[in-house]
């Protein structure tokens, strides 16, 4: 069941947003060579707490962290770890969810580490104009296909892939609420978007090809050919007039 959100919810899903994209500008100062995932985590937890907000992945089904840190060739759901030393030249998707009062805000996006490489670059920017061309679509009488179908093609359109394996969903009270919502396919299928819907638009975008596959640790999610991936996401609403951005400042 897709759950619409009142106005009185979706300004408090604003404020939650407001502390993930706050906890995104940490994240951004922080980034560099030589910094650990271990020390952003903990950052960002700090933050999180500070702000009265509780960290929505910390022991999410035994997740034992506060952030996702997703670096290279790792797609989503890298666990932060001291051993894990950023290096030059690498980049980073970092997921934050948060509940304020109640309710979810989750965002992620990819960090260049240092200088890339342009075809790296390139990964980053298609990946996070197919965001954008994704909540593009996300309007009142479009339905949910119409987001997939627009990311697909930013995508596939610099010659990179999506990853199938993985969705983005709705997201509220908790952090996954139906529907859930690919990143690939036709257009004008699916469920009609509506004022209130709240949906958290996340492609995935690998170099090479589009399988992925689990590690031991059944957290950390990889290419299987081990090109890199990006990931960017936005939780936004549906209204009467525009898609609204609930995760930025």
């Amino acid at each position: 069941m897709i759950i619409l959100k009142s106005s009185d919810e979706l300004r408090a899903m604003r404020a939650a947003g407001r502390v993930v994209a706050q906890a995104h500008e940490l994240v951004r100062e922080l980034v560099r060579p030589g910094i650990t995932t271990w020390e952003l985590d903990k950052k960002v937890e700090e933050f999180l707490l500070s702000q009265k907000a509780v960290p929505a992945f910390k022991g999410y089904h035994g997740y034992p962290a506060s952030i996702c840190t997703s670096i290279n060739e790792v797609v989503v759901h890298g666990i932060p770890s001291r051993n894990v030393v950023l290096e030059e030249g690498s980049i980073i998707s970092v997921d934050i969810g948060a509940f304020v009062d109640g309710y979810c805000g989750d965002s992620a996006w990819t960090y260049p580490v240092g200088k890339i490489d342009p075809e790296v670059q390139l990964l980053l920017e298609t990946t996070e104009a197919a965001l954008y061309a994704g909540i593009e679509q996300a309007r009142v009488g479009n339905r949910l296909s119409d987001i997939s179908h627009a990311v697909q093609q930013r995508v596939e359109a610099d010659g990179f892939s999506v990853v199938r394996d993985y969705v983005g969903h709705g997201i509220g009270r908790d952090m996954h609420e139906e529907p859930q919502i690919p990143n690939f396919g036709p257009p004008g299928r699916g469920p009609r978007l509506r004022p209130g819907m709240t949906l958290a638009i996340e492609p995935m975008v690998n170099m090479g090809s589009f399988h992925v596959e689990v590690l031991a640790d059944n957290w950390t999610v990889v290419t299987r050919d081990g090109k890199w991936s990006a990931h960017f996401e936005h939780t936004i609403a549906v209204t009467e007039d525009a898609p609204v951005i609930l995760t930025v400042l």
